[in-house]
């Protein structure tokens, strides 16, 4: 919260906001001054019309569907507070994970995916600008990879470029191997043959201990050693389920993403995530076992 409040709040807590500073077009609009030329610093005048007033910052704040309820509530109060002098942007790919104060404050654009001729030519002309050679067929592999988004295109290739790799196709394919997590397929696989809570005998230190085995143990690897949140781990199975690597019937893909939608609700309401996380895990148990994916 410290961060995000000395971003909003640049001179200190006691201090104006970011957003609450006015622009010298909004500072000097009442100041009548004489020039010998008549000519503006700047070579003009900015033009008002009546009843309008300038505005002093334009603030883009990416991926605001992930600063969370605190932050949100927290932005919604600033805003409030600073009069016409800003306006905000808020870029988010998940909209209705932006609370309802800030929604209804505000005026949606939905913008569809680049195409991927659109994707290639721009990443052709940020390589041509910057001087970078990538190989034959990169750019259209991480068009394919990115699937219209363009911000995740150009950050691919930004980092093949850094790490010297624009030069050898198999490359791309490699960081996205690398970069996908097989986790949340894994532990949803382990759901559906029933594998749910499970225990089994390691040996640690010349003793055999006892540990946390199956799909929950698959929930607590990536919360607490990969530092994904659970709003990251809801992410993680859903792109599981509506992507192409896990073979399941419609209905029984539907029943999961149904289950997946009660937990989403019932992680925004909780404090105990993992509480809801087990219940889809049993849901998606049961619904194997219907469909016989489990012995048991």
């Amino acid at each position: 919260m410290g961060l995000f409040e000395s971003f909003l709040r640049p001179g200190g807590s006691a201090s104006d906001t970011l957003a609450g500073r006015l622009s010298l077009d909004a500072f000097d609009r009442g100041i009548s001054v004489s020039f010998e030329s008549n000519v503006a610093p700047a070579g003009s005048e900015s033009i008002f019309d009546d009843g309008y007033t300038p505005i002093s910052r334009l603030i883009v704040i990416e991926d605001a569907d992930h600063l969370g309820h605190i932050r949100q509530a927290y932005l919604r109060r600033m805003m409030e507070t600073v009069g016409p002098a800003s306006r905000f942007v808020l870029v988010a790919r998940a909209p209705s994970r932006i609370i309802e104060a800030l929604r209804s404050r505000s005026q949606m654009i939905r913008i569809p995916s680049s195409g991927r001729s659109t994707v290639i030519e721009t990443l052709n002309m940020i390589s041509k600008k910057y001087g970078s050679d990538p190989a034959e067929g990169v750019l259209e592999d991480i068009a394919y990879v990115c699937d219209g988004n363009l911000k995740k295109a150009v950050f691919t290739l930004e980092l093949l470029e850094i790490r010297g790799l624009a030069g050898d196709r198999s490359s791309v394919h490699k960081l996205v191997q690398a970069s996908t997590m097989q986790a949340g397929r894994h532990l949803v696989e382990l759901a559906l043959r029933g594998r749910v809570v499970e225990w089994k005998w390691i040996e640690k230190g010349g003793r055999k201990r006892k540990v946390l085995s199956g799909a929950i143990a698959e929930v607590d690897e990536l919360m607490a050693n990969n530092g994904l949140d659970a709003t990251d781990l809801i992410s993680q199975i859903h792109n599981v389920l509506v992507g192409r690597r896990l073979n399941l019937p419609p209905n029984l893909r539907s029943g999961l993403l149904e289950a997946l939608c009660e937990c989403d609700v019932g992680v925004q309401r909780s404090m105990y995530p993992r509480i809801h996380f087990e219940r889809f895990l049993h849901q998606a148990a049961s619904m194997g076992r219907f469909h016989g994916l489990t012995a048991r």
